[in-house]
């Protein structure tokens, strides 16, 4: 590990750390110097700990839902008591629920999806901050959605929860003023994870891969690993007097939002 790196000294927890944005996340977190506390739902954050230690940096792992009061509480508890400090926290934690219109998800399914992907990252900065303000620092980053901006990129429920993660961090930067701990979202457009796997199966198996992404201006999907930058980027002292702000990381897509327009009419009747 360099003795440059922008993080060098700090501790860091990643949700959703078992794969795609977290685990790219987690990894170049720990390249940057960060002792890293990979959680997720599945084993994959002991295997995201693993590649980190394989590749020299710090990291241990815990597997929490990061919907569960409990389960987010436990996570920082450990950290703190295993590592003495949380400096960064990537609540980047979610599920897709699926494609379905608004006459196809029902309650339990609202549920569901604003349970992990808002009131997450909710729980997040709820046992997070108050040891970040006790040192007078910190950034906490939340996972939203270009879905969260406007209509058509995402299932009702989807973009619904990931609109209220960017009011949530507005609201939180407002709440802890004057603490110097900074609340900041991400919003990522199409990017290849295990959410959008069967997106890109299915172009490819019908032979129109060179269709992904093809509604942004850079005509073609992300990579978790530009979505890990702008997570450093929002981790380090170089956004120092960026708060409250949704930063957008999709190629161009959210400009326009161009999408093709779902006839619920029938449904609805």
């Amino acid at each position: 590990m360099s003795d440059e790196g922008r993080l060098i000294g700090r501790v860091a927890i990643v949700t959703g750390a078992g794969s795609g944005i977290g685990r790219a996340a987690a990894r170049l977190f720990a390249r940057e110097g960060a002792v890293v506390v990979a959680a997720d739902l599945t084993e994959g954050a002991t295997e995201t700990a693993d590649l980190i230690r394989e590749a020299g940096g710090k990291a241990d792992a815990l597997r929490i839902d990061a919907g569960r009061d409990d389960d987010v509480a436990r996570l920082v508890d450990h950290t703190v008591d295993a590592h003495g400090q949380l400096d960064v926290v990537f609540a980047n934690a979610g599920i897709s629920g699926g494609l379905k219109g608004l006459f196809e998800q029902d309650a339990a399914d609202w549920a569901e999806i604003l349970r992990v992907n808002l009131i997450g990252p909710f729980l997040a900065i709820r046992h997070a901050a108050p040891h970040m303000i006790e040192r007078r620092q910190g950034s906490i980053i939340c996972t939203a959605s270009v879905a969260g901006l406007r209509s058509g990129a995402g299932s009702p429920a989807y973009s619904a929860s990931k609109a209220g993660v960017i009011n949530l961090v507005q609201t939180a930067a407002q709440q802890l003023s004057t603490s110097n701990v900074r609340v900041n979202a991400i919003c990522p457009g199409l990017i290849e994870t295990g959410m959008t796997e069967m997106i890109y199966v299915r172009a490819r198996q019908a032979g129109r891969a060179d269709q992904l992404g093809h509604l942004n201006p850079l005509r073609r999907g992300g990579e978790p690993e530009e979505i890990a930058n702008a997570a450093l980027f929002l981790a380090s002292d170089e956004s120092s007097y960026v708060n409250g702000h949704a930063l957008v990381v999709d190629g161009g897509l959210s400009s326009s939002h161009p999408f093709t327009r779902q006839d619920l009419g029938r449904t609805a009747v």
